[in-house]
């Protein structure tokens, strides 16, 4: 997305977080609000969560370009989404509500059948009418604590309207978190007791990437955090787990498109661990102040 706008100053941006986060595990939840007029304009950076980004502006704000792609208003991003940039322009600033899924529950969110990687669509689009419904709510909501509120009734029943993953589905998603992506499909096809076929057809179609795949995001991930808390480049790739400093340059490319340099810049980073306190790798010691809501 091409634009005159800059990323944000966080010291301008509110940033709410639930009071007692993990009311539902696999779901977590953050406020933005930016009440200047300037525009904003963010490289996003690719995470292991399908993320939805409720547009709670006046007017549609938000803009979500993926490789050409562009959605306006409330979006969900698939996993892998590709180059993706988020920005917007409003006279009252911009306000969302952003909650990243644990893919192993983002099948009972959206639908089975719907295969978000390398996406990003309407909400509108995979919810339909509850989607403007729900917005509503939101927007008349007196507060963020309010808001988590009605995101969580909506978000925990359409999960116990639907079927969840088969366990062992989900037992491999979780084996590949807490290893932080290092892990051999032939592992993990062993501690669920499957063989390596069946696990591969299984995560696929239920997770919407290979087993392989959804590792190496993992280890990315963690990766570009240690990045963006100012570690070397040759200690992050040996940390990691990749062979040397030039194949973390090789996966940091894949998935960003940019230099490891870069991504630890990446303004969408720098907030992290403000509104995701429980996902950072590791403290940040040269954070800008930014301005947190007090839940209340």
């Amino acid at each position: 997305m091409k634009s005159a706008a800059s990323p944000p100053d966080w010291a301008s941006v509110e940033v709410a977080v639930p009071r007692r986060p993990g009311r539902l595990p696999g779901v977590s939840m953050a406020g933005f609000r930016q009440r200047a007029q300037a525009g904003v304009d963010i490289a996003m950076v690719a995470h292991p969560s399908v993320t939805v980004f409720v547009d709670l502006s006046d007017g549609d704000s938000l803009v979500h370009d993926a490789d050409g792609r562009r959605e306006c208003g409330s979006t969900v991003v698939g996993l892998v989404p590709g180059d993706l940039r988020l920005g917007g322009r409003t006279a009252g600033g911009i306000e969302c509500l952003q909650i990243r899924l644990s893919p192993a529950l983002a099948g009972a969110v959206f639908g089975a059948s719907t295969d978000l990687s390398g996406t990003v669509v309407s909400l509108e689009d995979v919810w339909g009418r509850d989607a403007g419904r729900t917005e509503e709510r939101l927007r008349a909501a007196a507060s963020w604590d309010e808001r988590f509120t009605i995101a969580a009734d909506v978000l925990g029943r359409r999960m116990s309207a639907r079927p969840s993953l088969d366990p062992e589905v989900a037992a491999a998603w979780r084996l590949m978190r807490s290893s932080r992506g290092r892990v051999r499909v032939d592992s993990l096809a062993n501690e669920v007791g499957w063989s390596r076929k069946r696990l591969w057809s299984r995560f696929r179609s239920q997770i919407g990437l290979t087993p392989k795949h959804a590792a190496r995001l993992v280890r990315f991930d963690h990766a570009a955090h240690l990045l963006a808390a100012g570690d070397a480049a040759a200690r992050v790739a040996a940390e990691s787990g990749y062979t040397d400093q030039a194949h973390l340059h090789r996966e940091v490319k894949a998935f960003t498109g940019v230099t490891p340099t870069a991504v630890a810049a990446a303004p969408w980073l720098a907030i992290d661990d403000v509104a995701w306190p429980a996902s950072c790798a590791s403290p940040r010691q040269d954070d800008q102040p930014v301005s947190r809501v007090s839940m209340r």
